[in-house]
């Protein structure tokens, strides 16, 4: 799958509804058309996002904006039944059957009013998904013309290799950023640099801004205070480019509701970080230098 499909920084739309900060219509549609103006033209969903209605909300909003849906890319994701008002669920489980894959694509065109998503992504694994089963739904979806891609969420390689045994896998969501790096090590990030598969990150920033501090957040907080000045940048700025430096091709799916700070993580692009400069952010994460 080529990369450039996607815009280098991706919006996740989780905090858009009523999970978050519960945008009407209008302030919806002033997300979209800044986001789009300022380069980021991909925006991440689930089907789960807002208990079932955030994608709903967007695509109320999206057709009021006039935008291209040609020049846009939506990615969704399913497979996690909730307890919810709205579900029957008697407990939060895991659904990847042709049936759900294929209804649920479906309920997520018809809410986000679009004719096709460029990926779906099965949300989380499931021991009880089947490869063929899976296959089976991803076919009949790409032959209708329901979606262009297929990806999955929060996969392990040997997962990845479970369902790529019947059907091509374009994309992998997971989280990583500098505190939570274990993908650098455990073979993820390698298998999708090795397999074409393109790598999203989820919460890019790693709750280092929150108000609960770690002996690991200080330190990768410090060393990026001590870079900013060289870089010219903010240490959300260098967050993201130390993802974006990775060879695999990592597209940060940044959560952020503020403008500014949409507009600041766009600008990450254009930051890049020495080798040396990496390896410090690195280290400071892990406490140690490298073997």
């Amino acid at each position: 799958m080529n990369k450039s499909h996607f815009s280098k920084i991706i919006a996740g739309t989780m905090s858009w509804g009523v999970w978050g900060k519960n945008f009407n219509t209008n302030e919806v549609q002033r997300m979209i058309q800044t986001t789009v103006d300022l380069g980021i033209s991909s925006f991440d969903h689930a089907d789960i996002y807002g208990g079932y209605t955030t994608e709903s909300a967007f695509g109320t909003a999206f057709s009021k904006t006039g935008i291209s849906r040609s020049s846009v890319q939506f990615i969704s994701k399913c497979g996690i039944q909730l307890k919810t008002p709205n579900r029957s669920n008697e407990l939060k489980h895991y659904d990847c059957s042709k049936a759900y894959i294929i209804a649920s694509a479906e309920a997520s065109l018809k809410h986000l009013q679009t004719d096709y998503l460029d990926v779906l992504l099965i949300h989380r694994p499931s021991p009880l998904m089947h490869p063929y089963e899976v296959m089976e739904a991803i076919e009949r979806l790409k032959k209708e013309g329901k979606i262009n891609h297929f990806g999955v969420s929060n996969f392990t390689p040997s997962q990845v290799d479970l369902i790529a045994s019947e059907v091509a896998i374009a994309v992998n969501q997971i989280e990583f950023s500098a505190v939570q790096c274990q993908a650098l090590f455990d073979g993820r990030l390698d298998q999708m640099l090795t397999q074409k598969i393109t790598p999203m990150a989820w919460a890019p920033l790693g709750g280092i801004f929150s108000e609960e501090t770690t002996p690991q957040k200080k330190r990768i907080l410090d060393q990026l205070e001590s870079l900013a000045a060289v870089y010219n940048a903010t240490p959300d700025q260098l967050m993201l480019a130390w993802i974006l430096h990775h060879p695999s091709g990592i597209h940060p799916v940044i959560g952020s509701t503020n403008l500014e700070r949409i507009k600041a993580a766009s600008n990450a692009v254009s930051i890049h970080l020495s080798t040396q400069d990496w390896f410090k952010i690195l280290e400071s994460s892990q406490g140690h230098e490298v073997p």
